[in-house]
């Protein structure tokens, strides 16, 4: 039986599988367990997001690494009698290969882990993470130790700066250079933040580590504010994240018990203490200077720069800021060193990147990969492709200020320098992953739309500008696109990011810019010959019922909400084009069997087929 050796259920607590009651898997294993009577050797515990969140909720077996998917609280008699009391695995709960309908019973086995290079998130799913004594199983704190207790603070720099780590929460500046200046700049105290204001659109990286492994941005954090010599620190977390906020203060309070934080930590004579700083939810409050406004208590609003936030920060004091994703990377750098650090990666761009993959892909979720990866590995080899057969149109990197990336780009490795020439950025980490279905012009819309409202209105370019952007993308979406548009949209952008105030304007043009760039040809079917080839803008795609397919069967007339579709039991039905919405529930409800509702790029014509291909014979 494998209930003779020690075992471990990690039940997956992220959000994605809390959401499909995965507390109640764990309290029915809890009680199975007990009921079978291997409380002795079967521990059931809570852990953080796998990452798999397509497959959720997530069972793992350990130490083996046996992965159950899409379980339920029923399937939890099966699991703990079957695998862990007579030693036969739950086959049907197994992940099975889209392509081979093979089982795969290993989590290591699966592509959408076994392309991935963990670092960042090498505890999560393996730790309990409300557990401290996990992390410290794990090896957490041991780095903290070698910094306290056997390098000065100017080895700790120069070890994060030989190591190449660059900032992983957007602009990628190097790690080391803003610690050293931080430390350099007179005044105390000094602060160091951890930014977790994680704002993108389909984003939740920082999310996922928060709520899986806090102690590692603890430990990061408290080695960085040694190197810089900082007393005080800020986790400034969205309000919208309360998982991550609950785990963050047991783990807070953990590190304070067992020494590693506080006034005098692991005897060393260096005292830090951190707090949480709940945001407000506003996408420009991850901006550095508006970050250290709201922390003060004012509005997150950005200030003109310089002084820079390491040299005023917080109260204007020096202040120091990484994201969730770089002080993770820390305890790795001072445990492993510098050059097994910088073995990874690009040349310029060292180690990994936590990506949040999501859009027109089988498997989401945040992954992790060297630098320089591809896309097209990213999609296919970890993300399982694309579904429903459709093709690869192109990804969108860097959150709502990146760039849209064509597909025929898709082999392009992922670093910061190849990223900017491509007019993209990294950002912290958000891939959206486009098919042949979408429209491009739409998308640059759904972006503008998004920094629009997010926009502070501090500076004119950024308010202003980013709203008449939107205007225009509006009226080419809806038919109303004029010749010279996009050489105005192109000019209007590159005015924004040249005179805003800070990123946010600064960067969101980009979604516009790089759309143009890729996808001129989108533009112009739009704009010139009123039609969207995508059909995916309403006002651009019209829908007409073929008299030669309609079975006069009533189910579009009966489906459509505003009573656009006329016709009898008898008659082949005709849409109004004046009084149609463009909703698509015709097309969406017509039996596949008969195909009769077709869906048309182009404005609508209002025009009805003469009354004689209106009367479906009786014979038919």
């Amino acid at each position: 039986m494998i209930a003779n050796d020690p075992h471990t259920i990690f039940v997956c607590q992220g959000t994605g599988c809390v959401s499909l009651r995965s507390s109640a898997i764990q309290k029915a294993l809890e009680q199975e367990v007990e009921t079978a009577g291997l409380a002795g050797s079967v521990q059931v515990k809570l852990c953080g997001c796998h990452g798999f969140c397509e497959q959720g909720p997530l069972v793992a077996i350990e130490p083996e690494g046996f992965l159950y998917t899409h379980v339920k609280a029923e399937d939890a008699p099966q699991i703990v009698r079957e695998h862990l009391r007579d030693g036969r695995p739950v086959e049907r709960l197994f992940y099975r290969d889209p392509l081979t309908r093979s089982a795969v019973p290993y989590y290591h086995d699966i592509p959408f882990y076994k392309k991935q290079m963990r670092l960042i998130m090498r505890n999560c799913g393996h730790i309990d993470p409300e557990r401290i004594d996990d992390y410290i199983d794990a090896g957490g704190y041991e780095a903290l130790r070698k910094a306290l207790l056997e390098m000065t603070r100017d080895e700790v720099i120069e070890e994060v700066s030989r190591s190449g780590l660059r900032g992983r929460g957007g602009a990628g500046f190097p790690t080391g250079r803003k610690w050293a200046a931080c430390r350099r700049a007179p005044g105390e105290p000094k602060y160091v933040i951890c930014n977790a204001d994680e704002g993108d659109p389909g984003a939740y990286m920082d999310r996922s580590i928060l709520e899986a492994d806090p102690h590692s941005i603890i430990e990061g954090m408290v080695i960085g504010a040694y190197a810089i010599g900082a007393s005080y620190g800020f986790i400034f977390v969205r309000a919208e994240y309360p998982l991550a906020v609950d785990r963050l203060r047991i783990a807070l309070r953990q590190a304070e018990e067992r020494g590693f934080l506080g006034d005098n930590i692991l005897n060393s004579g260096f005292g830090f203490s951190i707090d949480i700083d709940r945001g407000s939810g506003a996408f420009v409050s991850g901006e550095a200077t508006a970050l250290v406004a709201s922390i003060e208590g004012w509005s997150g609003e950005p200030r003109p720069r310089p002084p820079r936030t390491a040299e005023a920060g917080v109260w204007g004091k020096p202040t120091n800021i990484n994201n969730v994703k770089t002080w993770a990377k820390v305890p790795l750098i001072i445990e492993r060193g510098a050059e097994w650090f910088a073995s990874i990666g690009t040349e310029h761009s060292k180690g990994t990147m936590v990506f949040s993959l999501s859009g027109k892909v089988r498997n989401t979720g945040p992954v992790e990969v060297p630098m320089g990866t591809s896309l097209r590995s990213l999609i296919f080899d970890i993300g399982g492709g694309i579904p429903g057969g459709k093709a690869l149109k192109a990804v969108q990197t860097g959150g709502p200020s990146g760039g849209c990336i064509p597909a025929e780009l898709a082999d392009v490795p992922v670093d910061y320098e190849r990223l900017t020439e491509l007019g993209s950025i990294m950002g912290s980490g958000g891939l959206v992953v486009m098919d042949e279905d979408t429209c491009m012009v739409d998308v640059a819309k759904y972006f503008l739309s998004f920094t629009m409202q997010e926009s502070c209105g501090k500076c004119v370019p950024c308010r202003e500008g980013i709203r008449r952007m939107h205007e225009i993308l509006v009226d080419i979406t809806e038919g109303r696109g004029q010749e010279g548009d996009i050489e105005l949209l192109e000019q209007m952008g590159e005015t924004i990011i040249d005179a805003s105030l800070c990123g946010l304007g600064g960067s969101a043009p980009n979604p516009v810019l790089t759309t143009i760039r890729y996808f001129a040809d989108e533009y112009r079917a739009h704009i010139l010959e009123k039609r969207c080839p995508a059909l995916a803008c309403k006002s651009l795609v019209s829908y007409y019922i073929e008299p030669s397919k309609c079975q006069a069967c009533q189910i579009c007339l009966r489906s459509c909400p505003v009573k656009a579709i006329g016709g009898g039991k008898d008659q082949v039905h005709v849409i109004d084009q004046a009084a149609c919405t463009r909703c698509g529930t015709c097309f969406e409800v017509c039996p596949p069997r008969f195909g009769a509702v077709t869906r048309l790029s182009g404005m609508p014509v209002p025009v009805a087929p003469p009354l004689e291909e209106r009367l479906v014979a009786r014979a038919r």
